[in-house]
């Protein structure tokens, strides 16, 4: 391969792979370094430079420069004799600053002094021997471009594809990258097809050790939280505030929002003309039930708010410090503020952070009239 061929090599591969044409030729000195230690046995110490304009390339041996001798260390034997070593040196890596102003007078301590030592036959000898270690390189360079590239999308909702799946996961192409989405976080009961575009939530990024781990859910509750994100722009001006969110997938999330502006009703935002917006959200969760509630800062007005669809709740703090909340309903609102299997008073609960418990009038009467 001649200079000209290889620049263009270079060029191929920052721009199919997205990398940085610096970590492309400064691996390829460094396997090229090495190639030329293992090929022409060399014992010292080697750079390679690479012109980042012709692609010549040539290699430089260097002596590294120290200090003059000194005393050594002090020995002292069973007899009582004293010796001194003399402080090592290698002379295949270094060379006394005495010796080194023999060929450079006002050189100083920590400098090189350097010859080219480049083979007639090194391009030859040396492309074999460093293709593997380039390789690795770009591979690695690659990853954590890749990396780089997806750091800022952990806790965001992306849209892929779904590529494959096998027993436990599906895997979703993102672009440069595959991500995973383990069927344990798909939302109960939805059906999915391959080649199909899904919306998926970024719960982690990280490095493994085959590449980057992409973790993706639809299940998680900041799936819910992005989705009115993208739907409502009034969320993504700040007109109207996602205060938190409580989910149980596949049954029921309840959404708190707000405004701090008067004239502004949130929930209705929210909503849409016709029930445009929220059914959008409600699609995408596959029947998946929400509640909309209006948050307020006082814990009594958020907590009956929270607890809908039950309605004429009397709510009571039981204990602020601990963030406890009783709540009372007739019977006929008892059910509905309780939920199937517990659920809409246990997201009330995560919603507003308060621990509610609930009882009807009948329950607080029996108990006061044992006391």
């Amino acid at each position: 391969m001649n200079s000209k061929e290889f620049i263009k090599a270079v060029e191929h591969i920052t721009q199919e792979k997205g990398i940085s044409k610096d970590i492309v030729f400064e691996a390829m000195e460094q396997a090229l370094a090495t190639a030329y230690k293992k090929n022409f046995d060399s014992k010292t110490n080697v750079k390679v430079d690479i012109n980042r304009e012709t692609g010549d390339i040539k290699v430089f041996s260097y002596l590294v420069v120290v200090e003059d001798y000194i005393d050594g260390e002090e020995i002292v034997d069973e007899e009582g004799n004293i010796t001194y070593t003399e402080p090592e040196i290698n002379p295949d890596a270094q060379i006394l600053l005495e010796d080194a102003k023999k060929i450079v007078p006002d050189i100083k301590i920590g400098e090189t002094i350097q010859k080219e030592v480049t083979p007639a036959d090194f391009g030859r000898v040396a492309a074999s021997t460093a293709k593997q270690v380039v390789t690795q390189k770009i591979r690695e360079a690659e990853r954590n471009s890749i990396i780089e590239e997806f750091s800022d999308k952990q806790d965001e909702l992306m849209v892929g594809t779904l590529a494959m799946e096998d027993s436990k996961n599906y895997y979703v192409e993102l672009g440069r990258t595959r991500g995973i989405l383990p069927k344990s976080e798909m939302i109960p009961g939805e059906e999915v097809k391959m080649g199909s575009s899904i919306k998926v939530y970024v719960t982690k990024v990280e490095a493994g050790t085959k590449g980057p781990l992409i973790l993706l859910s639809r299940k998680h509750y900041g799936f819910v939280k992005r989705l009115f994100e993208s739907e409502i722009p009034e969320l993504a001006d700040g007109t109207i505030m996602l205060y938190s969110v409580a989910r149980e997938a596949g049954v029921r999330s309840k959404v708190a929002v707000y405004s701090e502006e008067e004239n502004i009703d949130p929930i209705g935002a929210c909503i849409g003309e016709r029930g445009s917006r929220i059914g959008n959200i409600l699609k995408e969760l596959n029947g998946e039930k929400v509640d909309l509630v209006l948050y307020s800062k006082d814990p009594v007005e958020f907590i009956t708010n929270a607890l809908s669809p039950a309605k004429n709740a009397i709510v009571n703090i039981t204990d602020e410090k601990k963030k406890e909340a009783l709540a009372i309903f007739d019977d006929s609102n008892f059910s509905l503020a309780i939920g199937k299997k517990g659920n809409n008073v246990k997201l009330a609960s995560r919603l507003t952070k308060y621990k509610i418990s609930v009882k009807t009038l009948s329950q607080i009467n029996e108990e006061g009239n044992q006391d």
